[in-house]
């Protein structure tokens, strides 16, 4: 059995002062995949940084304080990757995998995007670059004989079933046509498997985001933006996939829950 763990820390070291190390400590993941991680590794905790019993990747922004992404495995890679081939992007803090025994497994921190602003041009330059190659990690790890894994906050909700108040968020960045037309494309086209709508294809949620404004958290008035993307072969194998929602608003270490899949490898 493989599981696998991934989470926006919205800040690695803010989140560890409030509940994160705990969660850590006692999570059964084989696999932590963090993302908005926000930290240089040398001012990270060593428990964070380099903690026992773990092989670890941090892929920091070169701007700091901003993005990063984390993959802690407690199997030793083959191989890792950081970036995925677009030079705008290989300093960003936005993507890095571990090629593990019989899986790549990816930590992905898609930007968020704001309508009619540079942010929005940003986000569609990394969609545009990173679409081909995912189709072409499919097909270098199955030649290779690994299927591929992609957690992440992927920034964008998919359907309706995904956003609580998907009415009023149509002409928002996360929520746009175009956004959620190349998601449908990674699936479509590429073959890609949304894991969780997978085992649960009514919703609507379960949610994995929710605004620290008014009273997001306690409505349940959520966003599924944090994804387990697999290929088909992995997809078929997960065996359960849970939300690990704070039960309440003050024992919150992130906006964002954890997602956590038990795959059956």
């Amino acid at each position: 059995m493989l599981t696998v763990s991934s989470v926006n820390v919205n800040g690695l070291r803010a989140a560890a002062k409030k509940g994160f190390t705990e969660w850590f400590a006692a999570t059964s993941a084989d696999v932590v995949a963090c993302q908005e991680v926000r930290a240089e590794p040398d001012v990270l905790a060593a428990e964070l940084r380099e903690p026992e019993g773990w092989h670890t990747i941090h892929a920091p922004c070169a701007t700091k304080g901003r993005n990063g992404v984390s993959l802690y495995s407690r199997i030793e890679p083959d191989s890792v990757r950081v970036g995925f081939g677009e030079a705008e992007f290989e300093d960003s803090g936005r993507y890095v995998e571990m090629w593990l025994p019989g899986v790549v497994v990816a930590s992905l921190y898609l930007p968020s995007g704001d309508v009619g602003t540079p942010r929005q041009d940003e986000k569609e330059r990394f969609m545009a670059g990173f679409l081909p190659y995912l189709g072409g990690l499919r097909d270098k790890a199955a030649a290779d004989g690994r299927e591929v894994l992609v957690c992440g906050d992927w920034n964008i909700g998919h359907t309706e079933l995904d956003i609580k108040n998907w009415k009023a968020n149509r002409k928002n960045a996360g929520f746009l046509p175009e956004e959620r037309a190349w998601l449908s494309r990674v699936f479509d086209e590429l073959g890609y498997v949304d894991v969780q709508r997978r085992l649960d294809p009514e919703g609507p949620g379960p949610y994995t985001w929710w605004s620290y404004r008014g009273k997001a958290f306690d409505n349940d008035a959520g966003w599924r933006i944090d994804y387990q993307v697999a290929t088909p072969g992995l997809a078929q194998r997960c065996t359960s996939f849970v939300v690990e929602r704070a039960e309440s608003y003050d024992k919150r270490w992130s906006d964002h829950a954890p997602v956590t899949a038990t795959y059956d490898v």
